[in-house]
């Protein structure tokens, strides 16, 4: 299958590199994107020649997120049809959460939103010392609802709601301390450290490895379709708020929506 906005290479020991390949949009996820992912974790999945999968993006951004124009086409949609995308990004995630081989992930520049998510539903990410991470859906008048189950699994709730509301931007330093990282390493050291985590699943058993996961999944917080659909609602919902389109808005004007005002005490 060839895609437009992803590249797959695998070498001869069956470890597949994933790319996210628009760096000049930072990697963001469009409609487009959205479903070459789904496609490829499928096929992958399937392919028994695969022993690992490794997913990284070109240029200077891991993912920025959803992409700015997908949004403001689901303001513009009906209730159906900002459902039907909701489900698509949603199943995305899933796709990759549950595909049966391990998921590493090489996260080479900065994190935002959704691509926070991308890298909670690795097994393991590792990123860059100097990267920037954040859960900046508020800012837009929007939530981190189709993430969250997966964000909420890796950091834990308490861990999580340092940042899951705020937007804040925080360093690579504290994203391993968040649990989104495993480790932070400096540029020139990041693929070394991607072989070290890929190199042990080569001397396993390629069945026991997707066993040994889907048992962890199972074990771990229930990511179930009633939470799957709470998430597609949730997000539907806040589509549809005057916050939603205020901040989206004041994002595509190059201006400060409504709410944001000056931090000084008073």
């Amino acid at each position: 299958m060839s895609y437009e906005t992803i590249r797959i290479v695998t070498d001869a020991r069956g470890v597949a590199t994933l790319t996210l390949a628009r760096a000049d949009k930072h990697n963001a996820l469009s409609g487009a994107m959205i479903a070459e992912l789904t496609a490829a974790a499928q096929a992958l999945g399937r392919d028994r020649k695969v022993r690992v999968v490794v997913l990284t993006g070109e240029g200077r951004s891991f993912c920025a997120g959803g992409d700015l124009d997908w949004m403001r086409a689901q303001m513009a949609a009906d209730g159906p049809t900002r459902g039907r995308e909701a489900r698509k990004l949603a199943m995305m995630l899933h796709a990759l959460n549950t595909m049966p081989k391990p998921l590493i992930g090489r996260l080479q520049g900065q994190a935002f939103g959704g691509g926070v998510g991308m890298a909670c539903v690795c097994d393991v990410a590792l990123g860059v010392t100097g990267a920037k991470f954040g859960l900046t859906e508020t800012r837009l008048g929007i939530i981190p609802a189709t993430i969250g189950p997966y964000v909420l699994a890796r950091m834990g709730e308490a861990m999580a709601r340092r940042v899951f509301m705020s937007a804040r931007i925080f360093d690579a330093v504290e994203a391993v301390t968040l649990g989104i990282l495993a480790r932070a390493v400096n540029p020139d050291d990041l693929d070394a450290a991607v072989e070290a985590e890929v190199a042990p699943y080569l001397d396993c058993a390629p069945g026991a490895v997707a066993a040994a996961k889907a048992l962890a999944r199972r074990l771990g917080p229930p990511i179930t379709d009633d939470v799957i659909d709470a998430t597609i609602a949730a997000l539907v919902t806040a589509w549809e708020t005057d916050e939603a389109a205020e901040g989206i808005g004041a994002f595509f004007d190059k201006r400060k929506p409504s709410w944001q005002g000056g931090h000084e005490g008073g």
